[in-house]
C-alpha cells in the first residue's frame, strides 16, 4: 500500500499555505519598512500573460480545496476570487487550512481508483483519484505556491528558498 491520501495533502498543503502566509507576512512588512505602495506587490507578476500575486494565492486555494472536494468528498466553500488586499489573502489562506483541517482523514481512503472529472484550464479530465493527485493537484498546487514566493523575490521582498520550505515554521 501506497502513502495514504490525507497524508499526501492535508499535512502538506497546510504546511505549505502557512508559509505563504509568512512570506505574506514578510511582503506587507518589506512594503511598509520601503514606504512601498502594497498594490504594487499585490498587481506584480512575473510575465504579463501570467496572473497577479492574489490569482497565485486563489489557485493554491483553489488547488487543496478541490482536492478536498473530488477525493475526500467534502462539501465545495465558495470562495469567489475577490481578495485585493493583503488581509484579504490572509484570510482566504485560513479559510483553506480550516476547510482542510476539518475534512475526514478517513474520508481520503480508498479513492485511488474513483474517477475525478475536473478542468484544467480549457481542457475537461477525467481521472483515477491517483494520476488526479500526483499529475495534476500537486504539481498544479505547487506551480502557484512557487510563483506566489516569486512573484515577491522578483519585487525585492527578502525571501529565499528557507521562506518557502519553512517560512511559517521558522
Amino acid at each position: 500500500m501506497g502513502v495514504p491520501f490525507y497524508r499526501l495533502t492535508v499535512p502538506v498543503f497546510v504546511r505549505a499555505l502557512t508559509n505563504l502566509s509568512a512570506i505574506l507576512k514578510v511582503a506587507e512588512a518589506h512594503a511598509k519598512t520601503n514606504n512601498i505602495d502594497p498594490a504594487t506587490l499585490l498587481e506584480a507578476r512575473l510575465y504579463p500573460d501570467m496572473g497577479s500575486l492574489p490569482f497565485q494565492i486563489q489557485r493554491c486555494s483553489d488547488s487543496a480545496k478541490f482536492a478536498a472536494v473530488h477525493l475526500a468528498g467534502a462539501e465545495n466553500l465558495s470562495m469567489p476570487d475577490t481578495e485585493t488586499t493583503f488581509e484579504q489573502l490572509h484570510e482566504r489562506i485560513q479559510k483553506t487550512v480550516g476547510f482542510l483541517n476539518a475534512t475526514d482523514e478517513k474520508a481520503w481512503e480508498g479513492k485511488e481508483t474513483l474517477v475525478v472529472k475536473y478542468r484544467m484550464g480549457p481542457i475537461e479530465r477525467s481521472d483515477p483519484g491517483e494520476k488526479y493527485l500526483l499529475e495534476f493537484t500537486l504539481p498544479n498546487f505547487f506551480f502557484h505556491v512557487a510563483t506566489a514566493h516569486d512573484i515577491l523575490r522578483n519585487q525585492g521582498v527578502p525571501i529565499g528558498k528557507m521562506n518557502y520550505l519553512a517560512g511559517g515554521f521558522m
